[in-house]
């Protein structure tokens, strides 16, 4: 069979824009994702997520267009508000933590469920919040993401060895404020924990095999998308699954026979 890209429905012109932001949230997600799995705090991601995503649907409700410095900064204070909370309640009640973490998301949930009921198109806003809408990003969209997620990449593996409690919520909820517009909760969860539960156990190259398995996710995930008109988001999540249980495997077995 001699398929052409086209038939098989890879169009690069689309393709391409979705593939950089995925290099670029794998890219800042891998090394925040380790960190939020040392801490023990799984959720916090899709807590923060899911209350800058209310930022986004409050912001959405006062009719400014999408994507304006107004939504940016109503969205990034909303995650803010949120980290600050949480950051609170980890000096106050740490044993909780997880709990605490887990109602905050259930709350903002529910916030944005009720923000949206009488928005007739509130069931499509509310999908598109969750798993994104990565397609349709556009390159004038990806250059001030790419350069702040830039300035984070430097600013974490400049200070984060030596950076406070406050200092990882306040630079986590930059980072995912960001995120969510471009590739939905789902996505954002999936960029952080997937690759990091993969390489918990490994001790060298581990960033190398998180970015490996989030290219590999993405990827594959966009192509299979395309090839079988499938809904990218959903789809990358599932291929960065199978990455992640595939590189992990053989990283556990490199690990046995070094230890044999």
């Amino acid at each position: 069979m001699n398929w052409s890209l086209v038939e098989l429905g890879i169009d690069f012109s689309i393709l391409g824009p979705a593939l950089i932001v995925g290099l670029l949230v794998t890219l800042t997600h891998v090394p925040l994702g380790q960190r939020v799995l040392q801490r023990g705090i799984i959720f916090l991601d899709l807590a923060i997520a899911q209350v800058a995503g209310l930022g986004i649907i409050a912001a959405h409700s006062f009719h400014f267009e999408p994507g304006s410095w107004q939504v940016q900064l109503i969205a990034f204070c909303s995650a803010i508000i949120g980290v600050l909370l949480l950051n609170f309640s980890e000096q106050r009640w740490p044993k909780i933590q997880e709990a605490l973490i887990g109602s905050l998301f259930v709350l903002a949930s529910s916030a944005s469920i009720l923000l949206l009921a009488s928005n007739p198109t509130g069931g499509e806003q509310l999908k598109e919040l969750l798993v994104g809408q990565i397609l349709w990003v556009s390159y004038e969209q990806i250059i001030p993401v790419s350069i702040l997620y830039a300035a984070i990449l430097v600013i974490w593996f400049k200070f984060s060895q030596r950076s406070s409690s406050l200092y990882f919520y306040l630079l986590f909820a930059l980072t995912i404020t960001a995120s969510v517009q471009l590739v939905g909760i789902y996505l954002v969860f999936a960029s952080l924990i997937l690759p990091a539960l993969a390489i918990r156990n490994t001790k060298k190259f581990t960033l190398a095999y998180g970015y490996l398995i989030g290219v590999t996710g993405y990827v594959l995930g966009l192509i299979f998308a395309a090839v079988m008109d499938l809904p990218a988001g959903a789809m990358i999540v599932h291929s960065m699954a199978i990455s992640a249980l595939v590189i992990g495997f053989l990283l556990k077995i490199r690990v046995s026979e070094f230890n044999d």
